[in-house]
């Protein structure tokens, strides 16, 4: 087993603001910690600096034993990545340096067949064995097969994008839990994973023996695996740390007590200081009539003094306030009426009708369908009149289906998309991007622009570019987008996925105000309360609905 040990780190963005100020925790043997705090508070950026992927400014991370890291992207990957090379990017430095040397002299030996490019392949062939690559390709067959149901031979050359979010994450999963590394570093990795594989993830994360600190926001899964949780705590002068010693069960009223007690201390800390002060006024008016008393007068002054350069108690460190204004409009009574509708290659046919105004929760495993489904509704369903256009500039890709999906008398849909995959916003600032507008969407000037990004807890990231920002922050500017569209009907595709707690319950008051219809994919078992139908894609390709929400529909049988 390794360990983990974060001293005294600090860090600053590029405009100067301290983001992170002596961040000190330590994750022991066998431990696992989770990370949590509020979108955009520096979590990613602390374990990219564990991972050495950023140098902090201040402090130092010490660490025994290998260390596996998923990253946030793992989920979301859309490049032309192969599932060799995802497995290869979780793989231990050795390993990955013999791969990429094998490749070379692969590639060299198709251009030549010299005795010299022989040798080298000969040699690069020697050297992956010697670094367990052929261990390695064992252990990827495992994984694969559990993760995918196939060989890693039959796709080891399969683009990544072609998986969908949670399949990719279970194979990292899956590489990492079983692989060489004893220390853990996983960031959010119950993102994109339907129920089933989050409970296997829960239970994996208390059987394992490796040392794991992990960032979620999925109340269930830290309240059955987390043994300690450090939150990254907002200040004005950087954020900071505060570690609880105890499961998430005691989380919040352990945190309801610091903050009380901190409240108390700056409170006595106050009074002594008013004393203080009082003492020294009163011994500099006495002694201006008495000279006896200056020697007091300056006593006090030197009392007074090393109060204030010690300075106050700890400040209640600040919480974040979410206000999501979601307004919708008037609508057809059918929002949505499909028939006979099939998506190629993934479901059967089924019928469906939707009312203005309810709340649908599609529901399934990972790979039925489900985002199929709620895309080919952004475009308008199957012949879309002009009026239900998406609402904002994104280009949707279409989606191969036979029967129909239809749209009612003015709904005008808005995605939200579970990759955060926005081209047109890539680069600008998320001031560009409302003072431009779109069709859509009125400008504003940089005031009201302010105004609104401060309900989202975004003023402080107004000048940075959207696909700089955190996954939570992201996902929270997709939902101020949505709410200046004019988008009387929201799909969701896993909108909780990357949205901390707070931001999470304030997107559900959202959408109880909100003047419309609401389809939302979710495997978030807490968010799923909120709805009134629940539409299940089911693992025998029928598509039914349930009376309460369906949490164990396995994988879907299909040819792969």
């Amino acid at each position: 087993m390794g360990h983990v040990e974060v001293a005294g780190v600090g860090f600053e963005l590029p405009d100067g603001r301290v983001l992170l100020d002596d961040i000190t925790f330590r994750v022991g043997d066998g431990a696992k910690v989770a990370l949590v705090g509020a979108n955009g508070s520096g979590k990613t950026t602390l374990t990219k600096i564990i991972a050495g992927d950023l140098k902090a400014h201040a402090g130092s991370v010490a660490r025994s034993g290998g260390l596996g890291v998923m990253r946030q992207f793992v989920g979301s990957v859309r490049d032309d990545t192969n599932v060799r090379d995802l497995l290869l990017g979780v793989a231990p430095e050795p390993l990955r340096e013999a791969a990429a040397k094998l490749d070379q002299a692969e590639l060299a030996m198709m251009e030549a067949d010299d005795e010299k490019t022989q040798l080298r392949y000969a040699q690069a062939v020697s050297d992956w064995g010697e670094v367990g690559g052929y261990d390695a390709e064992v252990l990827w067959d495992v994984c694969t097969m559990a993760a995918l149901g196939m060989p890693f031979d039959n796709c080891r050359w399969r683009e990544v994008k072609t998986l969908s979010g949670g399949e990719q994450k279970r194979l990292v999963l899956e590489a990492l839990l079983r692989g060489p590394d004893e220390v853990l570093m996983l960031d959010e990795p119950d993102n994109y994973l339907d129920v089933p594989a989050k409970r296997w993830l829960e239970e994996q994360l208390k059987t394992t023996q490796k040392t794991v600190l992990y960032i979620s926001h999925d109340r269930e899964l830290l309240a059955n695996t987390a043994t300690r949780i450090v939150t990254v705590e907002l200040g004005a002068a950087g954020n900071s740390i505060w570690t609880h010693g105890g499961g998430f069960k005691t989380y919040h009223e352990a945190r309801k007590h610091r903050f009380e007690r901190l409240e108390e201390l700056r409170r006595r800390w106050d009074e002594e200081h008013a004393k203080l002060k009082a003492l020294v006024l009163m011994y500099k008016q006495k002694a201006a009539y008495n000279d006896g008393l200056a020697s007091r007068y300056k006593a006090a002054q030197t009392r007074l003094a090393k109060f204030e350069e010690a300075g106050p108690p700890q400040a209640i460190p600040r919480e974040q306030k979410v206000s999501m204004r979601l307004t919708g409009g008037r609508t057809g009574k059918r929002a949505v009426v499909c028939e006979g509708l099939e998506l190629t290659g993934l479901m059967k046919p089924f019928d469906l009708e939707v009312w203005y105004g309810e709340r649908v929760a599609v529901l399934g495993s990972n790979g039925s369908g489900k985002s199929h489904f709620l895309r080919l509704l952004a475009n308008g369903g199957s012949d879309p009149d002009i009026e239900h256009r998406p609402v904002g500039e994104m280009v949707i890709p279409s989606v191969a289906h036979t029967g129909s999906a239809k749209l009612g008398a003015r709904v005008r849909p808005g995605w939200f998309a579970q990759t955060h995959e926005h081209p047109e916003l890539a680069g600008k600032t998320l001031l560009e991007i409302l003072h431009r507008g779109d069709e859509h969407r009125d400008g504003m000037g940089r005031e009201l622009a302010s105004r609104k990004l401060d309900r989202y807890e975004l003023a402080h990231a107004a000048e940075q570019s959207f696909d700089s920002l955190s996954g939570g922050q992201q996902a929270r500017f997709q939902i101020l987008l949505l709410e200046l569209s004019g988008a009387t009907m929201l799909l969701l595709d896993e909108p909780t996925d990357n949205l901390d707690v707070e931001s999470a319950e304030a997107l559900e008051e959202g959408l109880d105000s909100f003047d419309g219809t609401v389809l939302a994919v979710t495997h978030d078992r807490w968010f799923s309360r909120g709805f009134d139908r629940y539409l299940v894609f089911g693992s025998d390709g029928n598509v039914y609905e349930a009376p309460e929400p369906v949490w164990d529909e396995a994988r879907v049988q299909r040819a792969r």
